[in-house]
């Protein structure tokens, strides 16, 4: 493990490189390109849509916006879709592009995902629409109970080279399994509507963190930073906000702020909380020695390790590096030690008088947690 200094942020999906981790969720007839070049001089990403991209598809939202809703209704998807993503890649700069689209038709998504590619955009698969004439059609959400053609769409789309993004409904079908089907069909990207009962439904997202290393959008009432760091405590990569940046436009520029200070302040802006706390299973860093009854040995349970197996990996990822040293702490090692927001004055005097500060302390653990998980057991 090293220290070498980086960017604030370092994001990479395919070839999409963010330049932070807030972004703005596509929202039917109104996140046309027009509306997010407000946004791109400061968000990491920007989601366009959704899009309909087929006669099918258009003719639907047609009668949606019958009923009142907005909706992106066009007799030439494929002119429309290459226009909008000329004028937000113009005007884009350093913010990556995804372009939320819906179709009936799997050439449909063949096609766009190539005009995605060509102007540096990814392309997103709405799986998640829940109007009924999109869903009569097989689109949207109804993907999600049909998890054999949202792989196959998956598998034509990410055949043309494309960033490839799944954005799903929480709570619809087994999450676990369709985060699973998404991974395995070869997508990059799982964007998450974390719906719940009473709002978010942040649980989902430690969930899926668990048991996938898809890069993970989390969405779902994001409208100030307690919200969007309760996501990445539990173990997601970014975090999306629609409705509230109608309400307030500064909205993501005030979660960049806040998540970039934290970053600046604790080297990993999505660290969990620990397993004892609800974190998802990169907290495993965190733990103490597990030679007492705790919340551990579930999470080892997890990943087919054992309690001897775990203390003999943490020692040993710490050789040579200043986690090794700590005589004074708990139990005798800062491999064991607890994050840096928790106040600990026996880590600190460690990390004082080892010259660590508390940024290379937390990517330390960060590189320690990637290792750890890197030997789970499927």
């Amino acid at each position: 493990m090293n220290t070498e200094m980086i960017e604030p942020f370092d994001l990479k999906i395919g070839y999409l490189t963010p330049k932070n981790p807030i972004a703005l969720a596509p929202m039917a007839g109104i996140t046309n390109s027009n509306f997010a070049k407000q946004f791109t001089d400061h968000a990491g990403l920007v989601v366009l849509g959704g899009y309909n991209l087929d006669d099918s598809t258009n003719d639907a939202a047609k009668r949606i916006a019958q009923r009142g809703r907005s909706e992106f209704v066009t007799d030439s998807p494929m002119e429309f879709l290459t226009s909008e993503l000329e004028t937000i890649t113009d005007k884009a700069d350093d913010c990556a592009v995804l372009v939320n689209v819906r179709a009936a038709d799997i050439d449909a998504y063949v096609e766009a995902a190539r005009i995605a590619k060509k102007y540096g955009a990814g392309i997103e698969i709405n799986a998640h629409c829940r109007q009924p004439e999109i869903m009569e059609l097989g689109a949207g959400q109804s993907l999600l109970e049909h998890p054999d053609t949202l792989c196959e769409i998956i598998e034509a789309v990410k055949g043309t080279g494309v960033v490839v993004s799944v954005k799903i409904r929480a709570n619809v079908v087994d999450d676990l399994m369709t985060a699973y089907m998404i991974e395995k069909a070869g997508a990059h990207i799982i964007h998450i509507d974390a719906v719940g009962r009473h709002g978010a439904d942040v649980n989902v997202i430690r969930k899926i963190r668990n048991i996938t290393s898809l890069f993970i959008i989390g969405n779902n009432s994001i409208v100030d930073y307690s919200a969007a760091k309760s996501m990445f405590s539990r173990g997601a990569d970014m975090v999306s906000a629609a409705r509230a940046v109608l309400k307030e436009p500064n909205t993501l520029r005030f979660l960049v702020d806040q998540i970039t200070s934290y970053q600046m302040t604790t080297g990993w802006y999505n660290s969990p909380k620990h397993i004892c706390g609800g974190g998802d299973l990169r907290a495993l860093a965190f733990c103490c020695l597990p030679v007492k009854p705790c919340a551990v040995h579930n999470a080892l349970s997890q990943i087919g390790m054992s309690a001897e197996e775990f203390t003999k990996l943490k020692l040993q990822l710490v050789e040579g590096t200043p986690l090794e040293y700590g005589d004074s702490t708990c139990f005798g090692s800062m491999a064991w030690c607890c994050k840096i927001t928790k106040p600990c004055f026996l880590r600190d005097g460690v990390l004082e008088v080892v010259g660590l500060s508390d940024i290379d302390f937390m990517r330390l653990k960060k590189q320690m947690s990637e290792e750890i998980l890197a030997h789970r057991r499927r």
